[in-house]
């Protein structure tokens, strides 16, 4: 009899060991299927724009936690561009976090016949959008910056990153923490800043630097940069299959090189691979020198 109960004992044991690790297969199953994929995250920023222009946010799977901000400044949904913007434009850039769960884009608006370069940030939390950050660039027709590349995707952006030359997500975040570190010291040599001699860069759709900038110095060793001691710079988003860093980046106090106790505040993305940087296309505005993110890294900045 006490070997029948210990059979007995031992088999409930073991029974309720696969209902317990089969339960947890199902929760670990389910809790994954809950994150959104790079399809899912794409469709996200498809489904918030097209919401954008029809000023309709009841088209937008939101969590009961959302936050918003324009410009580093907390408003409500509906409120900034969502007021005034009237169509989609002609460009959009994605850049996918699959493991941060964020659904980052540089894009152009329409407000009737004027561009606004619009960053808008998208923070997923089981595949409903629970925070969304943005940075908008109003382009009139005096404006100094008059986006000539912005009909069309930023050369290199989407290529495919080589096989044999992709880096893990901490190096690539290091090799794109290099430029600002360039801007910090005034030279991108002294910074160590690793350019590919193919690239180029375009702010707010312009070349400035490589390609067809169409200046003597296009260079992007050769460009005199003035130093921006005070930069600071975040990890917005890391698309680790397009090989993309988004950074966040406040220039900081420099004079009044970007107007009278302003800053230049960017979404920047490089395009990184084989311990180069590619191709940089950014977003920027002048914003008080004081701006602050107020979003947290998605990952860590070394010091």
């Amino acid at each position: 009899m006490p070997r029948q109960r210990r059979a007995l004992q031992t088999g409930t044991i073991a029974a309720f060991a696969f209902v317990f690790f089969v339960g947890l297969s199902r929760t670990a199953a389910a809790a994954a299927a809950q994150d959104c994929d790079r399809a899912c995250l794409a469709g996200l920023i498809t489904q918030y724009v097209d919401a954008l222009v029809a000023h309709d946010q009841s088209r937008l799977p939101l969590a009961e936690n959302l936050r918003v901000t324009e410009d580093s400044k907390a408003i409500k949904l509906g409120d900034g561009l969502w007021k005034t913007a009237t169509a989609k434009g002609p460009f959009r850039q994605d850049y996918l976090d699959v493991k941060k769960q964020i659904a980052a884009a540089h894009m152009v608006v329409l407000e009737g016949q004027n561009q606004a370069l619009y960053s808008v940030l998208l923070h997923v939390q089981d595949r409903k959008i629970a925070g969304i950050e943005t940075l908008v660039q109003r382009i009139t027709s005096d404006s100094r910056f008059q986006p000539a590349e912005l009909g069309k995707p930023v050369k290199g952006m989407n290529d495919p990153v080589p096989a044999n030359k992709k880096q893990s997500r901490e190096s690539m975040i290091k090799t794109a923490l290099t430029y600002p570190e360039g801007l910090r010291v005034g030279s991108f040599t002294d910074g160590g800043t690793p350019f590919a001699p193919e690239t180029y860069r375009v702010e707010n759709g312009v070349v400035t630097a490589g390609g067809t900038c169409g200046r003597g110095d296009c260079g992007m060793y050769a460009q005199n940069i003035m130093v921006h001691p005070s930069i600071i710079a975040k990890v917005a988003a890391v698309d680790e299959e397009n090989g993309t860093v988004l950074l966040w980046m406040n220039f900081g106090h420099t004079g009044s090189s970007y107007g009278e106790g302003n800053a230049l505040v960017t979404f920047e993305a490089f395009k990184v691979w084989g311990g180069q940087i590619h191709a940089i296309n950014a977003f920027f505005r002048g914003l008080p020198v004081g701006t602050g993110r107020f979003w947290p890294s998605a990952d860590p900045v070394p010091k």
